[in-house]
């Protein structure tokens, strides 16, 4: 494998970083395709009044065809999800939560969203979540 042909690394970021409204407001992760469209499932952070942040939940774990995060990511991914938290790194201006596994399931979904809520401070009884079941968006 050539470095041109490397998997993606991501960039980690501090979740205190996001937006303040993700720690204060009501918040809804909404997803923008079906659970059953792979390893990466894309969603919108949203809340009444604020711009939405786009955040997709990433299962570090699928490798084939190619491996779809570099090994140090995942290795990371799984040292934190471990004590509990979720790994928050970006991708192009997305924001992604970088979850153990090969497919997203909807309990390892809801749970990356629970601990998204809190590693921003926030009550995770604040935050709700809208799946879409099928393939598409």
């Amino acid at each position: 494998m050539s470095a041109a042909d490397d998997p993606p690394s991501y960039d980690e970021i501090d979740p205190f970083d996001l937006p303040e409204w993700l720690g204060e407001s009501e918040v809804t992760w909404e997803a923008e395709s079906g659970l059953a469209s792979g390893h990466r499932v894309a969603g919108l952070l949203t809340a009444s009044g604020s711009d939405p942040v786009a955040c997709d939940v990433l299962a570090v774990d699928d490798a084939y065809p190619v491996p779809v995060a570099a090994n140090r990511l995942r290795v990371r991914a799984h040292q934190v999800w471990r004590h509990g938290e979720v790994l928050v790194t970006t991708d192009d201006g997305r924001v992604i939560l970088a979850v153990p596994g090969s497919r997203v399931d909807t309990e390892t979904l809801l749970e990356a969203v629970r601990r998204l809520a809190r590693a921003v401070g926030a009550s995770p009884e604040s935050y709700a979540v809208r799946l879409r079941v099928g393939k598409g968006g």
